[in-house]
């Protein structure tokens, strides 16, 4: 049997830091050694590839992985690396937006996951809704604001939206950046931190019902999981409400839906995939109040921590942990051939 020699990417710029490595324990630990061949290179907060060898020895002195464009390898320090394959566990900016996505085409290695064009159009979030929304699908009711003009007004915004309204950074996940605002103040300090993520920002109407989550896997022909819910443990489905130790937010997989608002929702995953040119892996959230169901967002990297939904609907459908990681590698690869 050949081997595969996998690059497993992690860390990264983003505020997700963090969980990338949580997500990239678990997936190095599902990669089977009699099949894969794993290379770590660890992404530092300032951008530098490392090679390392050890994901819990991060720190201190390592050598620098530098691409050579155009011939597949890497080399770091006198080592020469050829990649059978690139797997980014990578969260955010200059990771799941494209940028990775676009190094390894110029590379020439295939990479788990979605390709240049729908890393980044489901990384912003103002554009994947208006394509669905071109889509005949239903998003969440919005306005976007810019760095560079006036701050709009609470009143206005609420006039035209609803009370309640969420603020969050067009480029972010894991819900960094993200408030629920009920006043002016509120909604002046919301907008202040938000654009400290990113110069575009969404202002939503607060969505009505159960947050539900669908995992779809594929490339020509995707499937998708059955449904799960998150029951935040907070206000909302908060940063530490994701990740906190003391969380008190539930995972429910299966989620408890009639069979027929299931269906519904699988059929709109896998239309919301299609819709943003989606390959390898997406997960596609939802708000769904009795049969309505609004698309919420896609995430191209979900998770893969030990509390993320998208492993857990899949080990659901009976696809545990290894054999998902080994699918997704496979999907890369098929979608490279083709």
């Amino acid at each position: 049997m050949t081997t595969i020699r996998v690059l497993l990417a992690f860390g990264g710029e983003s505020a997700e830091h963090d969980v990338s490595i949580a997500s990239a324990r678990n997936v190095f630990a599902a990669l089977d050694n009699t099949i894969y061949d794993v290379d770590l290179c660890y992404i530092t907060r300032d951008g530098r590839w490392q090679l390392v060898q050890d994901i819990e020895q991060l720190e201190g002195e390592h050598d620098t992985l530098v691409p050579q464009l155009g011939t597949g390898t890497f080399t770091a320090g006198s080592k020469t690396l050829q990649p059978t394959v690139l797997l980014p566990i990578l969260h955010g900016s200059n990771g799941e937006d494209g940028s990775v996505q676009g190094l390894a085409q110029l590379m020439h290695i295939p990479i788990v996951g979605c390709g240049i064009l729908s890393a980044a159009l489901c990384m912003d979030k103002e554009v994947a809704k208006r394509l669905l929304r071109a889509a005949g699908m239903n998003v969440t009711d919005y306005a976007v604001h810019y760095s560079y003009e006036v701050a709009p007004d609470f009143a206005a915004m609420s006039a035209k939206l609803g009370d309640i309204l969420f603020v969050k950074p067009a480029t972010q996940g894991s819900s960094v950046g993200v408030h629920k605002v009920r006043t002016a103040q509120e909604f002046a300090a919301a907008l202040a931190d938000a654009h400290g993520y990113d110069r575009k920002v969404l202002i939503e109407a607060a969505a009505t019902g159960r947050e539900i989550e669908c995992a779809v896997l594929g490339n020509d022909q995707p499937q998708a999981s059955q449904p799960g819910e998150i029951k935040p443990g907070e206000e909302f489905y908060s940063y530490d409400d994701k990740y906190a130790e003391t969380s008190s937010a539930q995972v429910i997989v299966p989620a408890d839906l009639p069979e027929v608002v299931a269906q519904k929702v699988r059929e709109a995953a896998l239309q919301a995939y299609r819709a943003l040119e989606c390959r390898g892996l997406a997960r596609v959230d939802f708000f769904v109040d009795g049969d309505e169901v609004t698309v919420n967002e896609i995430n191209t990297l979900p998770g893969f921590t030990n509390i993320s939904m998208y492993p857990k609907m899949w080990q659901a459908e009976g696809v545990h942990y290894p054999q998902l990681v080994g699918k997704l590698i496979d999907l890369a690869l098929e979608n490279n051939a083709n």
